[in-house]
């Protein structure tokens, strides 16, 4: 399919033709929310450690007779109804990743970029560097692109305009590579530089 491409700086455009096995994909709902679940959950780092009852150090003897004193029958200090006892249910280190084959990663890339283009939410440009880096250079840029709320994707992310671009807390910065469906659909809008999009065609078409 052929669609345009623009230059955000000087606001020329043109035309690009991007491969209709990747951006003319049919929408699978399904597999793109279960590959989006699954690299979310591999982002949680399952690192939460509590300790149960066996764990907590004292506690080996009775505090007190089991009959005769007026109060309940406690065993250990360390019991989870204990102020300082153990946990009933503790926390455990553990992992959180699914497993998502090539074919299901493919599938949901596809099917993200396919529909971001059909909603016009995903827009080629032409890539570009600035002078200097500098956060202005780079709110300029913004505001010429459309505001913020924004990925862009580069086949390879010049130093200046990433430099330029790091700090702006709604603006996702990032080479082909690095993306995935669930970094695609968490902003409002994508941009996406011509060698990137053939990269993605190359890969996942």
């Amino acid at each position: 399919m052929e669609v345009n491409s623009i230059h955000i700086s000087s606001g020329k455009g043109g035309k690009i033709e991007l491969a209709d096995s990747v951006f003319a994909a049919p929408y699978n709902e399904a597999l793109l929310h279960q590959v989006v679940v699954a690299q979310l959950a591999g982002l949680r780092s399952g690192t939460a450690v509590q300790k149960n009852r066996a764990a907590v150090r004292g506690g080996g003897r009775k505090p007190w007779k089991q009959k005769g004193g007026g109060r309940a029958r406690a065993g250990s200090i360390r019991s989870p109804i204990w102020r300082g006892g153990g946990r009933a249910f503790p926390g455990v280190t553990q992992s959180y990743k699914q497993k998502v084959n090539k074919k299901m990663w493919a599938g949901a890339m596809r099917s993200a970029l396919a529909e971001l283009l059909r909603q016009d939410r995903l827009q080629i440009i032409t890539a570009e560097d600035f002078a200097e880096p500098k956060a202005k250079l780079g709110r300029t840029w913004l505001q010429a692109a459309g505001g913020d709320d924004v990925l862009v994707v580069m086949a390879e992310a010049p130093v200046n305009f990433f430099l330029s671009l790091r700090n702006f807390p709604h603006v996702g910065l990032a080479e082909w590579q690095d993306v995935g469906p669930a970094d695609l659909l968490r902003y409002g809008r994508v941009l996406m530089d011509a060698d990137a999009a053939n990269k993605f065609a190359e890969v996942y078409g």
